[in-house]
């Protein structure tokens, strides 16, 4: 889908369930703007509040674009900050502080993923808002909370809490060091998704209270979760990543790796019907389901690589289906960005680029899909402190000539 287009144009014509939500977000990375720009895919307004000098640290990230000024616009930003409104205030400064503090009460939600306790320090944190903002929503994402965690002394990216769930442990064969983020942001956009969750309930809650309240997300919180398997398995009695009896593993065919979930014997009486070896449903080897993972490599994967040889991974795949075996194929990056799924459900947003480069920037689309709510059209990412004249003249009343002295004291650029 091209940014700007429109899909569902029967629901055009509609609101959006978080039409008319204010957002005030002093973001960075990923996070947080991931979550932001989900509500404003849902009809949210979002207001990005950057630092003066480089904004933003996601635009800092490479790879990289430059914008019409010629300023780097790094992945980690284009991803996560669609359709978004940026000012630029040094909250450290005196006048950009109050700033803040003016425009929270414009707001329905003021959210922040600094290190905890570093807004409390300048000023700016739940109270400081709540203070001036009662039915403000005050959202704060960071690595370990903001309720005493040991950690949180500790900077935290996704990686990190990825680590400290447990899953690089539960994954990690023999002597191998951990595989770090093998699932891209999935510390950022766990944590993410829980925010959103958090202000939808937050402000489900003010419309029956009248009350603001604060939503706290910490992303190791959120991965432990996730990762619900690491303690949930280890209290019955599994250890240093052992599955159980479940096929759940990758197998090779023509061109490539596709996996298979196998955790019920019906389901083991069609794969092996599949593959050629329905005589294995009465095997004694296979009569309990450890037997499937005892005689995996010496007996299992031969006889199904045996089989997939002749075939794709995706006609594997879809050959497996047709009998009620769960397989899918290990697509690759160009795989995922051609496929016929991810086109027909508009998963992915062509960003143009502005530095001469014909390939425009992919970004995921929106994944919730509501019948009654077109999805897009959506906007660029803004350019660093484009919108910052344009909102402070609207929600605080302020004329040019105000503006220019609070660039000129150095509170906003």
């Amino acid at each position: 889908m091209k940014l700007g287009d429109i899909s569902n144009e029967s629901a055009a014509t509609n609101t959006k369930p978080l039409s008319g939500v204010r957002v005030l977000a002093l973001e960075q990375m990923q996070s947080l703007p991931w979550a932001t720009q989900l509500l404003g895919r849902l009809g949210a307004e979002v207001v990005k509040v950057e630092h003066p000098k480089g904004g933003d640290s996601g635009r800092g990230s490479l790879p990289a674009m430059t914008d019409p000024a010629g300023r780097r616009v790094g992945a980690t930003f284009l991803r996560n900050n669609l359709s978004k409104r940026s000012i630029c205030v040094d909250l450290k400064h005196p006048e950009g502080r109050q700033i803040i503090l003016d425009l929270a009460p414009h707001f329905d939600v003021v959210c922040e993923n600094f290190k905890a306790g570093t807004l409390d320090r300048l000023g700016l944190g739940w109270e400081d808002i709540s203070a001036v903002a009662p039915r403000a929503i005050y959202l704060s994402v960071s690595g370990f909370g903001s309720t005493g965690s040991p950690y949180d002394r500790w900077p935290a990216y996704a990686p990190i809490a990825e680590a400290m769930s447990g899953i690089y442990e539960f994954k990690r064969q023999g002597d191998e060091p951990p595989l770090v983020a093998p699932m891209g942001g999935l510390g950022d956009i766990g944590s993410g998704l829980f925010a959103v969750i958090g202000v939808l309930a937050a402000l489900r809650h003010r419309e029956a209270t009248g009350k603001g309240q604060r939503v706290d997300i910490a992303m190791l919180d959120a991965l432990v979760s996730i990762c619900d398997i690491v303690p949930n398995f280890w209290s019955m009695g599994l250890r240093n990543g052992d599955l159980g009896p479940l096929i759940m593993h990758g197998f090779r065919a023509s061109d490539g790796w596709f996996i298979i979930q196998v955790g019920r014997e019906n389901h083991f009486a069609k794969l092996v019907e599949a593959i050629g070896h329905p005589e294995w449903v009465e095997d004694p080897r296979f009569k309990e389901r450890q037997g499937w993972i005892d005689h995996l490599d010496s007996v299992l994967r031969p006889a199904i690589e045996q089989w997939a040889s002749t075939r794709t991974k995706v006609e594997a795949c879809d050959d497996l289906a047709l009998l009620g075996v769960a397989a899918g194929p290990c697509f690759s990056d160009e795989e995922v960005v051609n496929d016929e799924h991810v086109a027909a459900r508009d998963m992915l947003v062509e960003v143009p680029r502005t530095d001469g480069i014909e390939q425009p920037v992919l970004v995921p689309g929106n994944p919730i899909k509501l019948s009654a709510v077109s999805e897009g059209p959506e906007s660029r990412v803004p350019w660093l402190g484009e919108h910052t004249n344009e909102v402070l003249i609207a929600e605080l009343g302020l004329d040019e000539a105000a503006v220019g002295a609070l660039r000129e004291s150095g509170a906003i650029a």
